[in-house]
């Protein structure tokens, strides 16, 4: 959509640029961690979200977790939604958002959790490092992609985000 906001100027362009963000933040953040607690959680049963107790407490805990990760990721489209109905929709900046929160999810559960709080590991194996290098390498790659969308479409005024009024 090439609509503008109307009376865009440099403060709004500096807002609406921050929603794209964080929309996008969100929704990825929330899509990593759906992502994670459907995929090694329940289909692999490689983990649960916290390991340190009994299944039904990591059971319980993938429900918090899951819920966690539905309400960023419906946050995130409620602020997408929002953004579209105001024409300043910046998709480039959107996706480097998604990148971002997915990544950093990714390498925050890496290291974090795994490592320093040890609540849970990927997968219960003898040589888990394998394990470890591929899950943080994925996450640093997710990271540096939403990075360089970022810093490229920080200072752009497209797809609606442009001094013109309609």
């Amino acid at each position: 959509m090439a609509a503008n906001p109307k009376g865009s100027n440099n403060s709004t362009y500096a807002v609406y640029s921050a929603r794209n963000l964080w929309s996008g933040f969100l929704f990825g953040l929330g899509l990593a961690a759906f992502f994670d607690e459907t995929v090694f959680h329940q289909l692999l049963h490689w983990h649960h979200f916290y390991d340190r107790s009994t299944t039904n407490i990591g059971l319980i805990s993938d429900g918090f977790f899951h819920a966690f990760s539905w309400f960023a990721t419906i946050g995130g489209l409620f602020l997408f939604a929002d953004l579209r109905r105001r024409h300043a929709l910046s998709l480039a900046r959107w996706v480097g958002g998604v990148w971002l929160g997915s990544g950093l999810f990714q390498l925050y559960d890496g290291t974090i959790q795994h490592k320093l709080m040890r609540i849970h590991q990927i997968r219960y194996v003898e040589n888990v490092i394998i394990y470890d290098v591929v899950w943080n390498f994925i996450a640093i790659v997710m990271v540096i992609a939403g990075i360089i969308l970022t810093i490229r479409t920080r200072h752009t005024r497209k797809e609606g985000l442009s001094d013109e009024h309609s």
